[in-house]
């Protein structure tokens, strides 16, 4: 059903873009916004992750640099039958993560030194168990993408109020329907665009929690980041608040609900969606996903003290 709802919110909102340039031009208006969609979805495949990743002043670690955490995504991508990301670290106090990439061989991981001082490594470990699973469902590219065609809904609504205003500028309902597309069509690629990012928000915990082994990892951690999150802001983010849907949780101050205008869905939503599965998997019951199979014990050991938390990096 996931994947139904995102398939079927994306044709909606390409269907969107298609039709603010044919109310603009007609039939030729929609084949140039298509077009032009066509050209701006080629360049964000090969460059958003760069973009992205100098947005937020992300630099790769490796094993010599944060040996634990480089050790810790390639156990959680093996078990999720990945290639082995790049992995990033943000120097930023906001506990948050987000992966990027155009596909699972081109795929990087970024968490934030907020992210790694202030988990545990069970919690750490769920939290990039969750973007991996971003990674193999292909949202990061989907994010991309929608992201994309939306912000080009907002542009051509804008150029149709100034081309649509002076072509029906005799017209009172054309003015009229030149002002409701300037404020309706972005409004409502903006909405298609925050349903698609929660139902790949959903998706991506589920799958996340059976990579990690243990849904309440990845619960726990919920909580902890979101309540960080409020505390203490992300500049970067506020700045660029496009790419907020990118992150685990919603960087932006002021977005604790499961509202109209949020790009993720309500934290307590998914905790209580964690704990659903949590018990339906039992403690020894072992998940299954996509022929593979995730122990529902944790991988890393036990019977002793956790590692310290941080440095990572």
């Amino acid at each position: 059903m996931n994947y139904f709802r995102t398939a079927l919110l994306l044709a909606g909102l390409t269907a969107l873009f298609m039709g603010v340039g044919y109310w603009i031009g007609g039939a030729s208006g929609a084949i140039i916004a298509l077009v032009v969609a066509a050209a701006t979805n080629l360049f964000t495949y090969w460059n958003s992750d760069r973009m992205v990743l100098s947005m937020y002043g992300a630099h790769q670690v490796d094993a010599n640099s944060a040996p634990e955490l480089i050790n810790l995504v390639a156990e959680l991508a093996r078990r999720a039958d990945l290639p082995m990301p790049r992995v990033f670290l943000m120097d930023n106090p906001q506990p948050n993560a987000f992966a990027t990439g155009r596909n699972p061989q081109n795929a990087a991981v970024a968490v934030t030194t907020g992210l790694v001082q202030s988990l545990g490594r069970e919690e750490l470990a769920g939290v990039i168990a969750h973007e991996l699973a971003h990674i193999k469902n292909h949202d990061t590219l989907l994010m991309t993408i929608t992201a994309t065609i939306a912000g080009a809904v907002s542009m051509l609504a804008q150029f149709g109020m100034f081309f649509g205003g002076r072509r029906n500028s005799n017209n009172g309902l054309g003015m009229i329907g030149s002002l409701a597309l300037m404020i309706l069509g972005p409004l409502a690629a903006m909405l298609v665009q925050m349903a698609i990012s929660r139902t790949r928000e959903y998706a991506a915990d589920n799958l996340g929690a059976r990579i990690a082994g243990q849904p309440m990892w990845l619960a726990s951690a919920l909580a902890k980041i979101e309540n960080a999150a409020h505390q203490v802001p992300n500049e970067e983010a506020e700045r660029n608040p496009a790419t907020a849907h990118m992150f685990i949780i919603n960087p932006l101050s002021g977005h604790g609900v499961d509202s109209l205008f949020s790009t993720h869905p309500s934290t307590g939503n998914r905790i209580a969606a964690l704990q659903q599965l949590a018990a339906e998997l039992g403690a020894d019951r072992a998940p299954s996903v996509a022929g593979a199979r995730y122990p529902s014990r944790s991988p890393w050991g036990s019977g002793g003290p956790s590692p310290p938390r941080g440095p990572w990096g």
